[in-house]
């Protein structure tokens, strides 16, 4: 079987001062990273989108049921449902996340799609890319450094050391850093203490770049970061650290969005890259506002499923954007489903009609679920070669008899025009199906019910628990004024519980928040549930064991 590299590769790009001026960007807006990416100036954009009689175009979102070894294809489905739309007439610019280091060269792979529906350059952008991550890594740490020295240098604004909150990163997985003792050595290292590493991706200075709206207001969230308190708990923000304002430096050029295209030309703002089990999942607000003002159709994804990425495009990213969705597909495959009904990876090749009826409970549950937020939605079966017609049929009946239309898809092996039906489904939704779009939950619930509500209507558990400390914890963060605050849950992507071997539709089970976490810069609570973590681990054969450069100087192994 052909890659997904070497189909990339196959694929003459478009230079990409031909794929702005195509959107009506300006070469003086555009600021080239190579032949085949850009960022694209911001005050451009501003002004763009200011415009009177400027265009909002329609607004797609494409989540997916609960992920599984299998595989579902969400990024790929995005770049093939916009390809499909532009090539049926429809002007449409995507609009995704970049993909971390971590899962690269972890289990995962990259996030550029595959097949024939994919965004390119895909090394560049699997890689790399124009250094946002780098950049957003930097910022954190800084920040981090200049908390140490502080303590070091008398500590005037009084840190209790015991009560620094703000913790490294790194775009890499890495157990061996989750928890570490800090600043042994000697007086001249600092003063010893416990810390932690975490993904970049589950850094709150992602999370605020994503949510920013331009550079003013990220320096301003920046600013609002907690990193510590003092004895008596008062907060100590970067602010107080005078580190907002370097951190801004950091990340001038990493605010710009990044403009690249697919293997058919089509445009794509790659921006930003929070994974959605631990963070918010969901590619920039400068992003997408640019790509609406640009298209008539926008197509961006939330990571994971539904339960995680969908939930908080909803109830974090629209609700302070003030992004109203039209639409949402739900991608799933037989392949997924059936998993979900029981069958072990080695044999989804055969064909079985009751493991796919017993696992579309998943994808009930999803439709269900996004009903809650006024949306309509579509079902995308993502086709592979070895699904059957009966198993489809299946998809289709189960997609139907709760009031959603299932598609079977072929964009993997044939690009935007096996995903023209898609296309035409989306389309119809977002132009005659008004959608009602509102948060699950209003800004008015305290913080813990806030939890609790999303615990009960989205995983369907019987509710969340929370020991007293977290209660109490809470509770501070509501008397100091966050109480307002949408809640990030950070939980297993496998399952809709918070144990990943609990498959399917579960219902009735506790949901456990462990630990909680104040992102007062990026305007929300994390709360940590079950066993995730907030840094990855390597497999036992991670995919860095396979990937090296040929005799050409060719990337291999990448996927």
């Amino acid at each position: 079987m052909t890659t997904d590299i070497a189909i990339a590769r196959s694929v003459a790009l478009r230079p990409i001062a031909r794929v702005a001026d195509a959107l009506g960007i300006p070469d003086d807006a555009v600021e080239p990273y190579g032949r085949f990416k850009a960022k694209i100036a911001l005050d451009w954009l501003e002004a763009h989108g200011r415009r009177e009689g400027a265009q909002r175009g329609r607004l797609v979102l494409v989540t997916a049921i609960n992920p599984t070894p299998a595989g579902e294809g969400k990024t790929t489905t995005s770049v093939g449902l916009a390809d499909a739309l532009n090539l049926t007439g429809r002007k449409t610019v995507l609009a995704l996340r970049e993909p971390s280091l971590g899962p690269c060269f972890g289990t995962k792979g990259g996030a550029t799609g595959g097949g024939r529906a994919q965004v390119a350059p895909m090394e560049d952008i699997n890689l790399h890319f124009t250094g946002d991550f780098h950049a957003i890594t930097a910022a954190h740490n800084l920040l981090a450094a200049m908390i140490d020295n502080h303590i070091h240098w008398g500590n005037a604004l009084q840190i209790d050391v015991r009560r620094v909150v703000w913790r490294r990163v790194l775009d890499m997985n890495d157990r061996a850093l989750r928890d570490i003792v800090q600043s042994i050595g000697g007086v001249a290292n600092g003063y010893p203490r416990e810390s932690g590493f975490d993904i970049t991706v589950a850094s709150e200075v992602m999370a605020i770049l994503c949510l920013s709206e331009n550079l003013a207001d990220m320096e301003r969230r920046l600013g609002d970061i907690v990193v510590a308190y003092t004895r008596d708990r008062s907060p100590i923000t970067a602010r107080d650290l005078k580190a907002d304002g370097a951190m801004a430096v950091l990340l001038a050029e990493a605010i710009k969005p990044n403009l690249v295209q697919t293997l058919e030309g089509n445009p794509a703002f790659l921006h930003g890259g929070p994974f959605a089990n631990i963070a918010h999942g969901c590619n920039s607000v400068i992003a997408t506002r640019a790509a609406r003002a640009l298209g008539d159709y926008v197509v961006t994804e939330a990571g994971f499923g539904a339960d995680l990425g969908a939930e908080k495009f909803f109830d974090i990213k629209c609700r302070q954007a003030g992004l109203s969705p039209d639409a949402v597909v739900i991608v799933a495959t037989v392949r997924a489903l059936k998993m979900n009904g029981g069958v072990a990876k080695a044999d989804l090749g055969a064909e079985d009609v009751e493991a796919v009826r017993r696992g579309a409970v998943n994808l009930v549950r999803h439709i269900e679920n996004i009903r809650q937020f006024g949306v309509p939605a579509v079902v995308a079966i993502n086709h592979f070669h070895t699904d059957s017609e009966a198993e489809i049929a299946v998809v289709h009946e189960a997609a139907s008899a709760h009031g959603a239309r299932a598609i079977l898809c072929r964009h993997w092996a044939e690009g935007g025009a096996g995903a023209t039906k898609l296309a035409d489904a989306v389309a119809e939704l977002c132009d005659t199906h008004a959608a009602n779009f509102a948060p699950l939950y209003g800004d008015e619930l305290s913080l813990f019910d806030k939890i609790d509500t999303v615990a009960r209507h989205i995983y369907r558990a019987e509710h969340a628990v929370a020991e007293p400390s977290v209660l109490a914890q809470l509770k501070r963060w509501e008397d100091a004024g966050y109480g307002h605050l949408p809640v990030c849950l950070a939980k297993t992507q496998y399952s809709f519980s918070s144990d990943p071997a609990l498959l399917g539709a579960p219902t009735g089970h506790i949901v456990p928040v462990r630990e909680v976490r104040l992102a007062a810069g990026a305007g929300f609570v994390v709360a940590i549930c079950g066993e995730i973590m907030t840094m990855p681990g390597l497999p036992r054969v991670p995919a860095a064991e396979a990937i090296r450069l040929d005799a050409d100087g060719l990337i291999e192994g990448l996927f």
